[in-house]
């Protein structure tokens, strides 16, 4: 009897966490889907014409998607002049510039273009976690310790060049690592060998 509740319990708990990820992107997808439909009425609630609202909604996909491929490009006009006022402003010209950065970053653009990912000993030694390089001033790195499995909260840490190891894993990767907690390792021999010869030196 045992052995079929725990086979039970096994198969159920195998279900649960296959469904898991099914049930994130669901939820993302419905949370966009709740935004969309607020903001929809929110605007239909004050022109109360659907056509008038439809055509609003339009308007502004396409003005972000113009945007968004202008900015592959270079910035435009518009969105020149909107930073060189935000910038003026004393306390969200701090919130606009750190949010850019950390934007660039994480999307492969602005200024910081390496988006480099590397290995450090944290919290302490022997113990290797993946982090983000975040800033570089000669050898001193600037990394971003994310923790599993919500890589968007973690430690901000300095630490000396010596300190680390070069990481073939891509940013894409290391997110998907720390998400997984583990269990997809993309470069998992490179990382094994970088370790191992770390170790024995």
């Amino acid at each position: 009897m045992k052995a079929i509740i725990r086979k039970f319990l096994d198969y159920f708990l195998l279900g649960v966490l296959s469904i898991v990820p099914i049930l994130v992107v669901v939820q993302i997808v419905v949370l966009i889907e709740r935004l969309l439909r607020d903001a929809f009425l929110s605007v239909h609630g004050y022109y109360e014409n659907y056509l008038i609202t439809g055509l609003l909604f339009a308007i502004t996909v396409g003005a972000l998607t113009y945007f968004g491929y202008r900015m592959r490009s270079g910035k435009t006009y518009v969105m020149s002049l909107l930073e060189s006022y935000v910038e003026k402003l004393p306390l969200l010209s701090t919130v606009y510039r750190v949010t850019k950065k950390l934007i660039g970053i994480f999307s492969g653009g602005g200024q910081n273009k390496q988006r480099e990912v590397v290995y450090v000993e944290y919290p302490k030694d022997d113990v290797w976690v993946p982090a983000y390089v975040t800033n570089r001033v000669g050898e001193l790195y600037v990394l971003y310790v994310p923790t599993s499995p919500n890589p968007t909260s973690g430690f901000t840490v300095m630490i000396h060049e010596s300190k680390i190891l070069r990481s073939a894993m891509s940013f894409e990767e290391a997110s998907s690592f720390v998400i997984s907690v583990g269990v997809d390792f993309p470069h998992a021999e490179d990382a094994a060998a970088k370790v191992l010869s770390q170790q024995e030196s």
